[in-house]
């Protein structure tokens, strides 16, 4: 079987895949992504020695609005009522990780709700240690698993 674009109609125009006949079913999530910085920039945001706030705590807010707001951002994406957004920021080692776990009851996955969170979370960190390092990296954004929908469970291969 052959996989094609879904989002790609039959003439090349962008088309919002109809998901209104698929099943209602429990759709999981969870993405992460990673903020290299400087050991200067870090140990500012762990001692809470930045000045606009507490980074992590933000940041773990933003990546709660970045889920729910998903669909004004992509534009083929669906709005869909979210059951749950967790996001955790944390400091480890050289860099600050963010994870993000969404869940729904709907039509279709959640997975860009995840990766939305993640990355306004990441952008977020960025934002407010800017005037500490500006070379901060924001990187390695990816999927770690979806559960439910007709394509069942995928987890990454090295989570």
């Amino acid at each position: 079987m052959s996989k094609r674009l879904t989002h790609i109609d039959d003439d090349g125009r962008p088309s919002m895949v109809d998901v209104g006949s698929k099943p209602m079913t429990h759709r999981i999530a969870r993405a992460e992504g990673w903020v290299r910085m400087s050991p200067e920039a870090l140990m500012a945001i762990t001692t809470g020695r930045v000045a606009k706030g507490d980074v992590l705590r933000i940041a773990e807010l933003a990546g709660i609005q970045g889920a729910k707001r998903t669909a004004d951002l992509i534009p083929l994406c669906h709005p869909l009522p979210v059951d749950a957004v967790t996001v955790k920021v944390e400091a480890i080692d050289d860099a600050v990780r963010v994870e993000a776990e969404v869940s729904a009851h709907w039509r279709t996955g959640v997975e860009m709700e995840a990766l939305s969170a993640v990355s306004a979370a990441a952008l977020t960190v960025y934002d407010m240690t800017k005037a500490i390092d500006k070379g901060m990296v924001i990187e390695s954004i990816r999927l770690l698993e979806k559960r439910g929908g007709r394509s069942g469970a995928w987890t990454a291969s090295n989570p």
